[in-house]
């Protein structure tokens, strides 16, 4: 797991308000949050399983 080098705005009062991330943080976040939406959109379809799978690269050739 990568430690995220975060820098912080603060305002007056010293209260966080926003944070600063390098551009390589902020686009392994959003690929992060596009996985976890895939996984939730498709958290009903049916599963196959490891067994099924492999017979299936057999009988393609593929395995």
């Amino acid at each position: 797991m990568r430690v995220l080098q975060e820098q912080y705005v603060v305002d007056r009062e010293g209260q966080k308000t926003a944070v600063i991330i390098s551009i390589d943080e902020y686009e392994e976040l959003l690929e992060d949050l596009h996985d976890l939406s895939i996984i939730a959109e498709r958290r009903d379809e049916p599963t196959i399983t490891f067994e099924d799978i492999k017979k299936g690269l057999k009988e393609d050739g593929l395995l």
